[in-house]
C-alpha cells in the first residue's frame, strides 16, 4: 500500500522522467502533490503522456545525468530527498550498435548520480532502475536477487555494471540505495515501436504485417507499467524504516510465455486474426529470462494488480486513442 500523504510535498529527481516508465511515475507522483524535478536529454517531447497541466507541476531541467556538477546543483538548489535513476540507454539494439553511448549513461551516468547524491545532507532514498538483462543468461530460474551479475553485451553488461555501482556506493560509503530488476514493461506512453508489444499492438490495429525479429520462442515476463510504478514508489518509500540499502528487488508478474503466445494474445484481445512474419535474426538476446518477485512481494508487500490480459486491454485501448484519435 502506497502512504499518499508520505508523498505530499516530498522533493523528488527523477532522471529520465521523460521516458517511458519516467513519465508514468512522473504522472503518478505529481497526482500525489509530490515536488518533481525532472532532468533528461530530451525535454518537452511531442510524444509522451505528459499534458500541459503536468508540465505545470514539474521542474523540467535539459541536460546529461552523467555531468556531475548540474546533478549536484540541482539537488543542492532543489534540497533533493529521494531520487529515482531512470536515464538510460533502453534499446538493446541501438547499445549493440552504440556501446561508448551506451557505456556513457548507464554506467557513468549511474557514478556521477550517486556521488552527487553521497555529497548532499538531504537525499534520504535512492531507487536505481535495473533490468532484469542485468543477470546475464542462467540455466536456473526464475533469477531471484541473489543470482550473479554476468551480462554478456552491451546493454546487459551496462546493467550489471550499474549495478554494482550501487552496490558498492551502499557497502563503502553507506549511500542509502536500492536495485530494481523488472521483467519487460509494457503499456499506455511506450513510443519505442521496436518494442514487441507497441509493434504488435500497432500492427493488430493497422492491419500491417507484423515483423519478429527472433524466432517467437523467446521467453519472457511482461509486467504492466502501472505495477511497476507502484514497485518503485514503494520501494523508496519503505527504505529508510526499513532499511533495504544495498537490497536489490525483482518485479515480475511471475507468468512468463513466448513471443509467439504473447502475439496471439494480443490479436485476440484487439479481435483481429494474427498476421506476422518470424524473422529469426535476433542477434546477442537471452533465450529464456523471467523473475521470481517473491521477495518484493514478502518484504515490500508487493503485488501485481494487472493480469496479462487485463494490462493489454488497458494498453491496446490506450493505443487506440494514439494511433486513431491524436
Amino acid at each position: 500500500m502506497i502512504d499518499k500523504n508520505f508523498w505530499k510535498n516530498k522533493k523528488i529527481l527523477i532522471t529520465g522522467y521523460e521516458g517511458f516508465l519516467g513519465s508514468n511515475l512522473t504522472k503518478k507522483l505529481t497526482s500525489f502533490g509530490t515536488d518533481v524535478v525532472g532532468l533528461d536529454i530530451k525535454t518537452r517531447r511531442k510524444e509522451t503522456i505528459l499534458n500541459d497541466s503536468d508540465y505545470q507541476n514539474i521542474v523540467v531541467v535539459k541536460g546529461d545525468v552523467s555531468d556531475y556538477h548540474l546533478v549536484k546543483k540541482i539537488i543542492t538548489q532543489y534540497k533533493i530527498e529521494i531520487v529515482f535513476h531512470l536515464a538510460a540507454e533502453a534499446i538493446v539494439n541501438e547499445c549493440f550498435q552504440n556501446p561508448r553511448k551506451t557505456f556513457n549513461s548507464n554506467i557513468k551516468g549511474t557514478w556521477e548520480l550517486l556521488e552527487a547524491c553521497r555529497n548532499s545532507k538531504t537525499v534520504k532514498s535512492i531507487v536505481v532502475a535495473s533490468s532484469d538483462k542485468a543477470y546475464g543468461s542462467h540455466k536456473k530460474l526464475p533469477y531471484k536477487e541473489d543470482a550473479p551479475l554476468q551480462g554478456n553485451h552491451p546493454y546487459d553488461v551496462s546493467k550489471s555494471c550499474a549495478d554494482l555501482i550501487a552496490n558498492t556506493y551502499f557497502h563503502t560509503y553507506g549511500l542509502p540505495v536500492a536495485i530494481t530488476r523488472c521483467g519487460n514493461i509494457y503499456g499506455p506512453g511506450d513510443f519505442n515501436f521496436s518494442r514487441i508489444v507497441p509493434d504488435a499492438i500497432r500492427c493488430a490495429l493497422t492491419g500491417k504485417r507484423l515483423l519478429i525479429r527472433s524466432d517467437g520462442k523467446f521467453v519472457r515476463d511482461y509486467v504492466f507499467v502501472e505495477d511497476i510504478v507502484n514497485g518503485y514508489i514503494m520501494l523508496a518509500e519503505q527504505l529508510p524504516k526499513k532499511n533495504l540499502g544495498g537490497e536489490a528487488f525483482n518485479f515480475s508478474d511471475e507468468n512468463p510465455i513466448t513471443v509467439i503466445e504473447l502475439v496471439n494474445k494480443i490479436y485476440e484481445v484487439v479481435g483481429k486474426k494474427p498476421n506476422y512474419k518470424i524473422l529469426n535474426q535476433a542477434k546477442y538476446e537471452i533465450k529464456k529470462q523471467y523473475l521470481s518477485s517473491l521477495k518484493a512481494r514478502k518484504i515490500l508487500k508487493w503485488k501485481p494488480e494487472y493480469s496479462l490480459l487485463e494490462g493489454l486491454e488497458e494498453t491496446i485501448n490506450w493505443y487506440k486513442n494514439f494511433i486513431f484519435v491524436r
